[in-house]
């Protein structure tokens, strides 16, 4: 086949899953044919031909991964790197056993496209967008260092570790004018942008209370010290995080469960969550004005110290209570005068069915359509007409919350004032001491 005849049938596969997607995804009939209808119309604008010289070279920089099965990253790059007119031109990872298993499988057999060192990667001219996944702590790091070397970025969730590294992005972000994608992928789930569209267009009436049903955390260790794999460079992984003696279970997935890291479920799955309870609100480039909360954490020395048991009640404004906690079924609700609409990964449903069934009229508001997050991404980086779903400011506000709720439980859960506008707390040193974090070694912050 010809590059062109790829892109054709690559296309038409993809156009056709779509589709399928959103067939069978349980939606409103009248909802299901207006997404169909916009999937094509999506599709039309794609250009027809993208010659060989125009293709997107793209990077994974922290893959993840075992022999028993890859993480986040690893996805990500595989999946970005089947698109159309896409390929995959190199790899990164600290961990030598995950960057040779994932080379392996992307076809990059030659030693010169592995590396352990993200800087490196972005020196490559050939290298258009990076793909990162690596743990929490390093997100804004190799972001920033991206977009300044030109690239566009697909970054996983939680954005940043803490709210000084999302203001320093987002402003980067605004300067260079990349593409920026979080990996914030419920957004382009057609069940997620309908509940938002009914709760934007007054459906459920005024909002008075949304939930954020988040799973609780694990308890565990303490863990045994042990020798650094020789495989693995456990410095170059620790990064700006203040240096520690090697947990194995401080690595890997579990990251998220070390406040050090990442910060427990508040932001695995509060990004997601909470993103679309913002999204909902209309509040996904703005935030909470108050925050109160309770929580629960189990930990000792080499124990798991994020909160494994929480509630925290932020407000915004109008009297709008989020509740994010760990309880509940995993999804988010909101209620209002009119009723309530749940949702969640595969699922839709309304105290009345009418709810979802009855059309929106012609005039009402619609969001922002995207039916597949990793080609949403792709298609904005080879058209340049416009940011993703979920680019940088969106993406950082809506961890904001999460870092938020976690400042709060870490403060005693006592009320906390917060403004959105200069991204702070109102009068509180104790709690704005949380806003940023020393940073080890050379790996300073632009």
């Amino acid at each position: 086949m010809s590059y062109q005849s790829d892109y054709d049938e690559a296309r038409r596969r993809f156009l056709q899953t779509t589709i399928a997607g959103i067939t069978l995804a349980g939606l409103p009939a009248w909802y299901a044919k207006d997404a169909i209808a916009q999937a094509r119309e999506q599709d039309a604008d794609l250009p027809k031909e993208v010659p060989a010289n125009e293709q997107i070279n793209i990077a994974g920089i922290g893959l993840g991964g075992s022999k028993g099965g890859f993480r986040q990253g690893f996805g990500d790059t595989q999946n970005i790197g089947s698109r159309p007119g896409v390929k995959r031109v190199a790899v990164c990872d600290v961990d030598k056993t995950h960057l040779e298993e994932a080379a392996d499988i992307f076809g990059l057999k030659d030693p010169k496209d592995h590396y352990k060192d993200f800087r490196e990667v972005l020196q490559r001219k050939d290298v258009d967008a990076v793909v990162i996944g690596t743990p929490d702590h390093w997100h804004a790091e190799i972001a920033i260092a991206a977009m300044k070397a030109g690239k566009h970025v697909y970054c996983e969730k939680p954005l940043t570790l803490t709210i000084d590294e999302g203001k320093k992005l987002v402003k980067v972000w605004k300067q260079t004018g990349r593409i920026f994608q979080t990996g914030s992928q419920q957004r382009s789930d057609e069940r997620f942008r309908l509940a938002c569209e009914l709760v934007r267009n007054g459906r459920l009436g005024k909002i008075k209370t949304v939930h954020a049903n988040l799973p609780g955390g694990p308890v565990g260790g303490p863990f045994e010290v042990k020798p650094v794999p020789s495989d693995f460079d456990w410095d170059f992984w620790q990064g700006p995080t203040p240096e520690a003696e090697y947990v194995f279970e401080k690595t890997h997935g579990n990251f998220r469960q070390w406040l050090e890291y990442s910060g427990g479920m508040m932001t695995d799955w509060g990004a997601h969550h909470n993103d679309i309870a913002q999204w909902g609100l209309g509040t996904d480039r703005s935030g909470p004005i108050a925050v109160e909360a309770m929580g629960v954490r189990h930990f000792g020395h080499n124990c798991f110290n994020a909160f494994q048991e929480f509630e925290v009640t932020y407000t915004y404004p109008g009297d709008i209570k989020l509740i994010t906690s760990n309880n509940g079924e995993n999804g988010v609700q909101f209620d209002g005068e009119n009723g309530w609409i749940f949702v969640s990964r595969g699922v839709i449903r309304a105290s009345d069915q009418r709810l979802l069934d009855d059309p929106l009229p012609a005039n009402a508001v619609r969001l922002y359509n995207s039916n597949d997050h990793h080609g949403n991404f792709v298609e904005c980086v080879r058209t340049k007409k416009q940011q993703p779903i979920c680019d940088a400011e969106i993406g950082y506000r809506s961890v904001s919350v999460c870092h938020i709720g976690n400042i709060c439980l870490r403060e005693g859960g006592r009320p906390l004032q917060w403004d959105p506008v200069k991204q702070e707390f109102v009068n509180d040193k104790a709690a704005n001491a949380y806003l940023s974090r020393p940073r080890r070694g050379v790996w300073k912050l632009a």
